[in-house]
């Protein structure tokens, strides 16, 4: 059934998949639902500061957008190249996107959950070999269906796993391009915490394992909602990314995050448990 009814929202022209999203987003923030809480605990962490009738609004709106990610990107994933292509509005640093291809070495592209992240990964896939990990659904008869409309640009998806890992090792080493998804919270052996929003979080330590054993470029971005379509956005990373120092290293992919997340705070994931684990093993923030 679910597979049906993600065939048929694919069917929705953009404009109807975005009413349709924007209702039930409305319907989650009014029934409060559990995105819109934990989605007040991280707003309110991150930006303690802020008018709570400021949060409040921008917790509302997120929900919108998140309606909106979730219907419109069934859609996403059936359209061939040349209809992404006419739906992206505008291209803010595009000479970050090219200088990095032009280059023999290999592209780590970061891609935090903002806007729609599924856009960037087709876009960027229909234009470089790219590789990427993929973790297949809780629903498994669903499995099928989304890998092969991801597959569909030229991506190639590897487990999350050391084979995977070694797969994305491989792909810089020959010039090619990698995409992360660089604001998941990994597995403690995998991670290191690092400040994000001035919030203890833990971070993946993976981009720096990988760029410490091959000569890559990182570059940050994003595909943010708009009329009609999206705008995508290319950004440098900070140059500690690229140190020795883990700790530093971390620390400068969680400011691109934060980077990425400021362009427009109401599409950032802020319904994603970021902080659930803690450095003292304690109860989550969540939890309380």
């Amino acid at each position: 059934m679910a597979l049906i009814l993600l065939k048929l929202v694919a069917r929705l022209p953009l404009s109807l998949s975005r009413a349709l999203g924007r209702g039930i987003g409305r319907a989650i923030y009014r029934f409060e639902r559990r995105p819109c809480s934990v989605a007040r605990i991280n707003l309110a962490l991150c930006y303690p500061s802020m008018a709570l009738e400021q949060r409040e609004q921008l917790c509302r709106q997120r929900m919108l957008h998140m309606g909106q990610t979730v219907c419109e990107t069934p859609r996403l994933w059936r359209q061939p190249s040349a209809w992404l292509d006419r739906h992206v509005t505008a291209i803010e640093g595009i000479e970050h996107f090219e200088s990095t291809l032009s280059s023999d070495d290999g592209t780590v592209f970061l891609v935090p959950h903002q806007g729609n992240w599924e856009l960037v990964g087709l876009w960027l896939a229909a234009r470089t070999a790219m590789t990427s990990l993929y973790e297949p659904p809780k629903l498994a008869a669903l499995e099928g269906w989304i890998k092969g409309s991801r597959e569909r640009s030229g991506a190639t998806l590897v487990p999350t796993n050391s084979r995977g890992v070694a797969a994305l090792l491989k792909a810089l080493k020959s010039g090619q391009a990698i995409g992360v998804l660089p604001d998941q919270q990994p597995p403690e052996s995998g991670g290191a915490y690092a400040r994000l929003f001035g919030v203890s979080a833990l971070t993946m330590t993976l981009v720096h394992k990988l760029l410490q054993r091959c000569n890559a470029n990182v570059v940050f971005c994003a595909a943010l909602r708009d009329r009609g379509g999206w705008r995508l956005h290319f950004l440098p990373a900070d140059s500690k990314i690229y140190s020795d120092c883990e700790d530093a290293a971390v620390g400068a992919l969680n400011r691109g995050v934060e980077q990425i997340a400021n362009l427009q705070l109401s599409q950032y994931q802020w319904e994603y448990k970021r902080f659930r684990s803690q450095a003292d093993g304690g109860i989550t923030i969540y939890d309380r």
